[in-house]
């Protein structure tokens, strides 16, 4: 994993964002599906930040290393640099 995805990963961690790593991509994946996702992440109602489906405080530590979260589906949001 790359130092700025590592870094971010860990940051996110700390805060208790439910992320994992995938094998299939160099990077890694923001889970909609745990008990606590909602509070990071929201397929359904969305956060209305910019018209963002991210918690805020997610898309600041994302951004704060060059990358930017997007749903890939109700379950999982990639994590890609911008």
């Amino acid at each position: 994993m790359k130092k700025n995805y590592r870094n971010a990963f860990n940051e996110l961690k700390k805060l208790g964002v439910p992320t994992f790593t995938r094998s299939d991509i160099d990077g890694f994946a923001i889970s909609g599906e745990e008990s606590n996702s909602g509070e990071w992440v929201n397929y359904w109602e969305g956060y209305k930040v910019w018209g963002s489906d991210t918690n805020p405080k997610l898309d600041a530590i994302l951004s704060k290393h060059g990358l930017f979260a997007e749903c890939v589906n109700p379950g999982e949001w990639g994590v890609y640099a911008l």
